[in-house]
């Protein structure tokens, strides 16, 4: 038979990289939020789902129980085989621990796969995420980079985190660039998922010797970045770039790749155009109509985003800020390894 793991357990397993999570809920349910890093093996479908669903409240839990074993049992056979390709331990879980997780992992058991079941399921896991968010401290001190809009202050992030620095990167956690513009070409993450990736990327690094995030404002996307976050944010060494505005227009151009999303441009540009001195504004537009996506990102640089930048450096005391002045991307993310290898001795 099937043993029952807790939450604690499964994310030690997790963190150790002996397990596999595997979501037995609905593909919609899956998409709306989970367990990171799991992966989807439904035991119904969406439609399946509803109509279960359905059967349940119309006619009465029996029937919706038949209904539920006919649909299962003519996919048993390919079910089981997605279990067996996936090596090493496994947990499956479904919303509340209930019939969908009970009836997969009693069915792998027969079959001589060995699982666990999350005791309470995905529900039990949120209640985590929400109780560990509401006490939860970054231990950490944190160093904070900020810069002109285009720095490449999120490739420095990411390419920094692949040489294992201690890094939290809130814009991958909500999938939103952070500006109006922040969405184009994503879709950015509900709350729900934000929480989880947040916290399970917080608690491996409490004993760092540092952290490093960038410096988000509250709001994200659709997703509200805790306090606790903007506390440590406001506390810590702000780490200012400094490149030139074609270098940045050149890389805003390079990741946002406007020319393959120009509808989603114009609405965005919409939210802000009242904002900028009319006659710019116009010019913003007519360049981006007319496909010079350089000559429209340099006035955004130049007459909203960079006056905006501006104000944000003057927020901080002067013995909290360094200015990192540089040609490009990659000289400036030399600077900062620098920075941070002085300030650990």
């Amino acid at each position: 038979m099937f043993q029952d793991i807790s939450v604690n357990d499964l994310i030690s397993f997790k963190n150790k990289k002996e397990l596999t999570v595997i979501d037995v809920r609905s593909p919609s349910e899956y998409k709306d939020a989970t367990i990171p890093g799991s992966l989807n093996i439904p035991f119904f479908n969406d439609m399946e789902r509803a109509e279960i669903g359905t059967i349940y409240k119309q006619v009465s839990p029996q029937a919706a129980k038949e209904r539920g074993l006919e649909l299962i049992s003519a996919k048993l056979p390919s079910f089981v085989k997605e279990f067996a390709h996936i090596q090493g331990k496994k947990a499956v879980f479904c919303w509340r621990g209930g019939m969908r997780s009970r009836t997969s992992a009693t069915v792998l058991s027969l079959m001589g796969i060995k699982v666990f079941r999350l005791s309470g399921g995905y529900r039990s896991y949120r209640n985590w995420i929400v109780e560990t968010l509401q006490k939860l401290q970054i231990k950490p001190k944190s160093y904070i980079l900020n810069g002109y809009t285009g720095s490449g202050k999120t490739k420095i992030l990411r390419d920094l985190q692949k040489e294992n620095y201690p890094i939290i990167d809130l814009e991958r956690m909500a999938n939103h660039r952070g500006s109006i513009f922040g969405q184009i070409g994503l879709e950015p993450n509900n709350q729900k998922k934000f929480d989880a990736y947040l916290v399970e990327a917080i608690l491996p690094l409490q004993e760092a010797p540092f952290i490093l995030f960038e410096g988000e404002s509250k709001r994200l996307g659709k997703i509200m970045i805790p306090e606790f976050v903007l506390e440590k944010k406001e506390k810590g060494t702000q780490l200012f770039i400094d490149i030139p505005i074609e270098e940045r227009a050149r890389n805003i151009l390079e990741e946002y790749q406007p020319w393959n999303y120009e509808q989603q441009c114009f609405e965005a540009f919409s939210h802000i155009k009242r904002r900028i001195h009319t006659p710019v504004a116009n010019q913003i537009e007519y360049h981006l109509k007319s496909g010079d996506y350089y000559s429209s990102v340099e006035l955004l640089l130049e007459y909203y985003y960079d006056p905006l930048y501006e104000h944000t450096t003057k927020q901080y005391v002067e013995n909290q800020k360094v200015f990192i002045k540089a040609k490009n991307v990659q000289e400036a993310m030399d600077h900062i390894r620098t920075q941070l290898s002085v300030k650990q001795i």
